[in-house]
């Protein structure tokens, strides 16, 4: 049963539709929500560095927040993961994503004047899901940020290159492949955000809650 469930957590399919809501999620922020991106913490490091070396402490702290919340959403992951791996009834990733569904749909409730508790919550969502799911067919990727899997695909490619490794081949394709579904997320994201406006939000927990549906069939 474990196995199972292990291996669907992992399968392409599935990491691909987080990969697709990863996406949406940063562009519906960064477009409807004052430019701030809700998983892309390098970014927000650097606007929150400068704002801060040029003395716009309120600016510096619009991009903290959202830091700050992402490490809080790897702490909640964690203590779920480590309080409920052993229970039977559901998965323990299944409650993060359960969880994480609620939290954005929350969030598109919350009105323009409060942009900044809504990325909070999306960024926070976002930690969550990038703790919980880490490897697609056993290889560490990343389903909210590209830059890691950027990495490692170009290495694979490198090695298909240099020793013409099949496996290494396929791994590269896995990894471009999550980039590319990725992107095709953030695209839509934009689209949808600027077109709809706060509830687009509301795309990812749909997105979410057919990857809980299809966690709950194939462990059964």
């Amino acid at each position: 049963m474990d196995k199972i469930r292990h291996q669907t957590s992992e399968t392409f399919r599935l990491s691909a539709l987080l990969a697709l809501s990863g996406g949406f999620q940063d562009a519906y922020t960064y477009n409807v929500r004052d430019g701030v991106f809700s998983n892309a913490q390098t970014g927000n490091v650097v606007l929150m560095s400068q704002n801060l070396m040029m003395g716009q402490w309120g600016k510096a702290l619009h991009y903290l927040f959202p830091v700050v919340t992402f490490a809080l959403g790897v702490l909640v992951a964690e203590g779920i993961r480590y309080r409920y791996q052993k229970t039977k009834k559901i998965h323990w990733r299944q409650i993060v994503v359960a969880l994480e569904t609620a939290i954005l749909l929350l969030a598109g409730f919350i009105p323009k004047s409060f942009n900044m508790a809504a990325t909070m919550l999306v960024s926070f969502a976002c930690a969550m899901q990038v703790q919980t799911f880490r490897k697609v067919h056993g290889y560490g990727y990343a389903s909210t940020m590209c830059i890691g899997n950027l990495r490692s695909g170009t290495e694979s490619l490198a090695l298909y290159i240099r020793e013409k490794k099949p496996g290494a081949l396929k791994k590269a394709i896995h990894y471009y492949g999550i980039i590319f579904v990725f992107a095709l997320g953030a695209g839509l994201g934009g689209i949808v955000s600027v077109s709809v406006g706060l509830p687009a939000i509301w795309v990812s927990s749909v997105l979410l809650a057919v990857a809980f549906l299809m966690m709950n069939r194939e462990k059964m």
